[in-house]
């Protein structure tokens, strides 16, 4: 769904260190979107259903494998998985949602296709600067926990996603691996981490060293990217 300036919450790019982005853009495909919009008390996440519809949708027209987003990869059956799927702040939140209702497809029966699921569960997530969507349907999916491997990405300046917010996602990642930078609400794309994430991304259930010099990562088994903040997070 579109945002609007109403939606931005009185933020600026300013804020966010992000000078360059301005939220009047020419190109539509620069709109400011959304996956749903949540209520004041972040109680309600309006539009996440018809997220979650467009999604299975696209899941089950084709198999992919996605990396930074999705791109089609022809197997050798003509049909190849999603391995992976890694998103940003609201749409890293939507990643560890559908991983884990991949997990447990029939916990939301409007997902499945003929009764069927329309993609095998992820390998693996990555979420940068993501957090657990507060609605009651996301509460049904998640449940206890979910299973599928996730790499969490914090800020430890982010005052979007505070730590208290991703801590709440943590909870429910059964098998987290948590790496922190020093910035704020973005990705972060240093040299050390452009070569972390080529390296987790050829071996993501191995023992790949963090990123952060001298730094020990947690688990439980560069140039920003400039976003357009929202209170509807």
């Amino acid at each position: 769904m579109v945002l609007q300036p109403v939606d931005l919450d009185g933020f600026t790019p300013y804020a966010l260190g992000a000078s360059d982005v301005t939220t009047e853009v020419s190109d539509p495909a620069l709109t400011p979107r959304a996956w749903y919009k949540a209520n004041p008390d972040r109680t309600v996440a309006k539009g996440l259903e018809d997220a979650l519809h467009m999604l299975r949708d696209v899941l089950s027209r084709d198999h992919y494998v996605g990396v930074f987003g999705f791109r089609y990869v022809e197997g050798e059956s003509k049909r190849s998985y999603l391995d992976c799927v890694q998103w940003f702040s609201q749409g890293a939140a939507m990643a560890a949602l559908l991983a884990a209702l991949l997990e447990k497809p029939h916990t939301y029966p409007d997902f499945l296709v003929n009764g069927e699921p329309p993609h095998p569960p992820f390998q693996f997530c990555v979420s940068v600067s993501g957090f657990k969507v507060n609605d009651p349907l996301t509460n049904e999916i998640f449940g206890q926990s979910y299973a599928t491997p996730t790499l969490h990405i914090l800020g430890k300046t982010d005052v979007i996603v505070v730590e208290e917010r991703s801590k709440v996602l943590l909870k429910v990642s059964a098998n987290a691996r948590v790496e922190e930078h020093e910035g704020g609400h973005f990705v972060p794309s240093k040299v050390n981490w452009r070569n972390f994430f080529r390296d987790y991304l050829r071996n993501p259930l191995g023992d790949v060293p963090s990123p952060s010099s001298g730094a020990t990562s947690q688990s439980n088994s560069g140039i920003a990217t400039p976003v357009t903040p929202s209170s509807n997070l």
